[in-house]
């Protein structure tokens, strides 16, 4: 591993406590950047800061988040910039999801996930493109990172909503790629497929509850035969170095796209 690769770069990475956000920041330090962890766990967010800081490469710090709270988004902005003067690359890794069959989804199960999902990820990018705005020029381009999914490609009936909230974060991609062009600021993202994640755990359980699988594993086990043309399932290691090259100056003449991590399935 290059670990230099990020050096200069000051990234605030949204959902950071765990799974792929953790795996994001421990890389993206790995590389010489410095990392402000965001999460509504605040205290895991600091135990994954304490640990980068302890590998002695990167520096980090982790900062408490609602990230559908405009404020709490404009808070770690400042706090990313109070530690490392400014900032560089945003990006928005916060998600979750509840499956419901379509005729079952309630306002409850839209909001939770539209919120988290969609809305957090366009207040994050307006807060965090204002303060790139507000730092000025620089001879690289300012860099957002959306983290989508395949069901930001392909309808799956189980999750309608969680598939609205994605593909929404594909056309935030597209559209903050236009609208944010004239400010020297790129707009990318990654869209995984299963990442084994807490996330993705307990979607494996939710899934069985609602009826669609009869057994725990058994998501997994489908997708992998049916879906995917590698086969097996990803894990977050899979995903960071699509993530590293975004947030490098590799991609800096990228705009408006959003990149497949799915072992396939959007192929089939």
């Amino acid at each position: 591993m290059d670990t230099e690769r990020l050096k200069g770069k000051n990234i605030l990475i949204t959902g950071a406590a765990r799974g792929m956000g953790a795996a994001n920041a421990e890389a993206f330090a790995a590389q010489g950047a410095n990392v402000c962890l965001g999460d509504l766990d605040g205290d895991e967010a600091q135990k994954v800061a304490d640990a980068i800081n302890a590998a002695g490469n990167g520096k980090a710090v982790a900062v408490r988040m609602d990230v559908t709270s405009r404020a709490d988004n404009a808070a770690a902005v400042a706090a990313t910039v109070e530690a490392f003067g400014s900032i560089n690359v945003g990006l928005f890794n916060a998600g979750l999801n509840k499956p419901r069959f379509f005729m079952d989804i309630d306002e409850d199960n839209w909001d939770m996930i539209m919120n988290v999902n969609t809305k957090a990820m366009w207040l994050g990018m307006q807060e965090v493109a204002r303060q790139m705005i507000a730092q000025g020029p620089q001879d690289k381009p300012y860099k957002l990172i959306n983290v989508g999914s395949i069901a930001s490609r392909k309808p799956l009936v189980d999750v309608t909503v969680y598939c609205t909230s994605k593909y929404g974060c594909l056309a935030l991609t597209e559209c903050g790629a236009l609208g944010l062009a004239e400010h020297n600021i790129t707009v990318n993202g990654y869209a995984p497929g299963v990442v084994v994640t807490p996330l993705w755990e307990q979607l494996d359980k939710d899934l069985v509850e609602i009826g669609f699988k009869e057994r725990a594993g058994q998501a997994y086990d489908d997708i992998v035969e049916n879906n995917l043309v590698i086969k097996r399932v990803s894990y977050p290691k899979d995903v960071v170095g699509t993530a590293s090259f975004l947030a490098s100056d590799d991609s800096d003449y990228m705009t408006g796209q959003m990149i497949s991590i799915d072992g396939g399935w959007v192929t089939k």
